[in-house]
């Protein structure tokens, strides 16, 4: 046990020092790796933003009835009989004018407005929550309501709701995508800085076949330097993102603050730096795998 640990500490020292021998090959090839993944890792970041900002709207997709300005309590109170007669509504709750002017009296900005009004030009709303919250159904009960007495104005929801649901998903495939585009150029990379110095080593690899050296053994320094240049490219992406978001989150929470918003942004969580580490060491390790296997195969002791 200590002998094996006394090889890989052996192999990884050479590694380091190896690595200190062409400090700017290396420099160079770890910033096109951290380059690479912090492309795909920023996507990410950015869905993840995106999908927090829309948790804070609702969730399910509901339809807004407007009542008339004429409209009277014994229209109001036929509405709700109406609405508590149908099937299709899982439920509903009434907004009167006077409860949404002080709603927006409340919000930024808007106080000074509202308090030079002369009347409330609001009009009373009916907030419908349907059993089935796919388009075509919330499309019917739209269509149906928007005939009935008294009624202004119909707005149903779904639409937006769809698209942000699709265009969030569209997002996470694009950055799949491109996670696999990149981590295939990683490997690839990872892979020719092996071939390269395998070709500057090959009288070396030679002589330790004739002394007895086994594959395994002449292999783990090209998997080492693989795994750590990995490692070092992934730490780089993440410094990358970070910076991004460091530098990006001002003017966002600026722009959310408009909005009465406290919203930030927010970077790599530790799980997920973990894990962009850990898939950026084992694609270096994959590449330096499969560039030493197929070069042993070709040398042979002469």
């Amino acid at each position: 046990m200590m002998t094996w640990l006394a090889h890989h500490r052996q192999a990884l020292v050479a590694t380091l020092a190896r690595m200190g021998k062409t400090p700017f090959a290396t420099l160079f090839a770890i910033i096109a790796i951290g380059v690479a993944l912090c492309l795909p890792a920023g996507l990410f970041v950015l869905l993840h933003n995106i999908t927090r900002l829309a948790a804070d709207l609702p969730a399910q997709p509901e339809i807004s009835v407007f009542m008339r300005q004429d409209a009277n309590d014994a229209d109001i109170a036929s509405m709700r009989q109406r609405l508590q007669a149908r099937t299709d509504l899982a439920g509903f709750r009434f907004v009167s004018r006077t409860q949404a002017l002080a709603a927006l009296s409340k919000q930024a900005g808007m106080n000074d407005l509202t308090a030079g009004l002369s009347a409330n030009p609001l009009p009373d709303a009916w907030i419908l929550s349907p059993a089935q919250a796919d388009a075509q159904n919330m499309a019917r009960i739209a269509a149906d309501i928007r005939g009935w007495p008294q009624v202004a104005q119909v707005q149903d929801d779904s639409q937006w709701a769809q698209r942000l649901t699709a265009l969030l998903g569209l997002g996470r495939d694009l950055a799949w995508v491109l996670a696999i585009l990149l981590g295939t150029a990683l490997v690839a990379v990872s892979g020719n800085t092996i071939r390269l110095q395998i070709l500057t080593r090959r009288e070396e690899i030679e002589v330790s076949r004739l002394i007895g050296a086994t594959d395994r053994y002449i292999r783990r320094p090209f998997l080492y330097f693989g795994v750590v240049q990995g490692l070092f490219g992934g730490l780089t992406a993440w410094l990358i993102v970070a910076v991004s978001v460091l530098l990006l989150d001002p003017q966002a929470s600026k722009l959310a603050a408009l909005y009465s918003s406290p919203f930030h942004l927010t970077g790599l969580e530790l799980v997920e730096a973990l894990a962009l580490l850990a898939t950026a060491a084992a694609l270096g390790w994959l590449g330096a795998y499969l560039a030493v296997s197929r070069s042993l195969r070709l040398i042979e002791p002469r």
